[in-house]
């Protein structure tokens, strides 16, 4: 299987950011490179990059003196238009895929159809409203705007926790294994009764 790469930008008022995105090939971990300008996210960012097994890069520049919501929300977005380019027509992808992902004492689990019709499920509890200087109502707007612009169904659901730190970085683990396996290349065919996603 070959890697799979794409670039993708976006440029408002608000935020330019550009993305570069390599989708590896099974057991290799990913790496992340860059900054949001917002320490926690940039964090979140890793750890999906290296347990999805994707390298993104992130040339970001936003708004941060407003709030980090331009930011993390066009980052998603970005991100998710680079899965899109880089999976292109998804022939021989699993396509569907379900994973459970501890963090301590916090749980998630995340099950995604790479379908071409974007949605979210998304249910996660916090206690606080920030972790560090990353809003945790952020998180589901990032998850939105990346299962949006990357074409999935999304389902998140946070079993239980008590640390909001825990909790975000399970969501976040858990989307990235999910992806990387729904897109995982496991044949020729194309995985859809209308021969087409």
């Amino acid at each position: 299987m070959t890697n799979r790469n794409a670039v993708a930008s976006r440029s408002t008022k608000e935020t330019q950011i550009t993305i570069t995105l390599e989708i590896l090939t099974a057991g290799k971990a990913g790496s992340f490179l860059g900054t949001s300008g917002i320490g926690f996210f940039d964090h979140m960012l890793g750890a999906f990059a290296t347990h999805g097994g994707f390298n993104i890069k992130l040339e970001c520049s936003g708004d941060l003196e407003v709030d980090g919501h331009h930011t993390v929300e066009d980052t998603g977005i970005v991100l998710g238009n680079a899965f899109g380019k880089a999976l292109g027509a998804r022939v021989g992808i699993a396509r569907f895929s379900s994973v459970f992902v501890p963090m301590d004492e916090a749980l998630t689990r995340a099950v995604v159809d790479v379908s071409g019709r974007p949605f979210l499920v998304f249910e996660a509890d916090f206690r606080d409203s920030k972790v560090g200087d990353y809003d945790t109502g952020l998180t589901e707007e990032f998850f939105r705007a990346f299962a949006f612009s990357a074409g999935l169904t999304l389902h998140i659901k946070n079993e239980y926790g008590s640390n909001d730190h825990h909790k975000i970085e399970s969501i976040f683990k858990a989307a990235a294994r999910a992806v990387s396996a729904a897109v995982f290349i496991v044949g020729e065919d194309m995985p859809s009764t209308k021969g087409v996603i």
